[in-house]
């Protein structure tokens, strides 16, 4: 038996030092160092009252139907963006048009969007509109952004149609590196103060609140940006009030 074992492990040994020369070590396995131990997590202060109330009202599930504003025969293509904007703009007065507004500037500016006005386009602030279905209902959905001026910030808007009526669904104002639409989901990314890292918030319709919602906040590391920002404002805003 002895005799027999050894033999056989001869030939195992022999045979993988052949395959080994024959197929280099291309494709081994590398340890790739201790593994953490598992914790599971530990409940703070159990006997801490749980709140009954937020603290903060983030207006989260606010929709807005956008007044002096059709769609004709539900398209929502068929709406005027800058019409979307000038409503905003009527419907804010203390937000655009008083002459300490914040976003006076945008007031201001909007008639560049006008060719019939012989404003200057390239001051316009309603940047360009995209369509794409947010709601899941198989139409077209408006995703507006437009500048804040004299502010480093943008507005960013969802809009879609119920019952023959454009309805604000999104509003978000930051100052914003980056958007980006994933599915029912609209990506928003922010500059930070702190070198190297971002804001980055996601809103996803919910079908249940007819609205979409804030569902993802982060702070991540990109390790690409060398000077910070300091965040405009914080994240969400009201739907209903920029």
């Amino acid at each position: 038996m002895r005799a027999t074992r050894a033999a056989r492990t001869t030939a195992a040994v022999a045979l993988l030092l052949a395959t080994a020369v024959a197929c280099g070590d291309t494709g081994a396995l590398q340890g790739a160092g201790a593994t953490p131990t598992a914790t599971s997590p530990a409940k703070l202060w159990p006997d801490l009252s749980p709140a009954a109330s937020p603290a903060y009202d983030f207006d989260e599930a606010d929709t807005e139907t956008v007044k002096g504003v059709t769609v004709p025969g539900d398209d929502i293509r068929e709406v005027d963006p800058i019409a979307v904007v000038r409503a905003e703009i009527a419907a804010n007065p203390s937000d655009y048009d008083d002459s300490k507004a914040p976003y006076r500037g945008t007031a201001e500016r909007i008639g560049d969007c006008e060719k019939k006005n012989g404003g200057d386009r390239g001051g316009c602030p309603v940047l360009k509109p995209y369509y794409r279905d947010l709601t899941g209902d198989g139409r077209d959905d408006l995703t507006l952004g437009f500048r804040l001026l004299p502010t480093k910030m943008t507005a960013v808007r969802v809009y879609t149609v119920e019952k023959h009526r454009l309805v604000q669904v999104m509003a978000n104002d930051d100052a914003v590196s980056g958007v980006e639409l994933a599915g029912r989901s609209v990506i928003i990314r922010s500059p930070s103060e702190l070198a190297g890292y971002e804001y980055r918030v996601q809103w996803t319709w919910d079908a249940d609140q007819k609205a979409m919602l804030l569902t993802h906040d982060e702070f991540l590391r990109t390790g690409g940006r060398k000077h910070g920002v300091r965040r405009a404002t914080p994240v969400p805003t009201s739907a209903a009030t920029p």
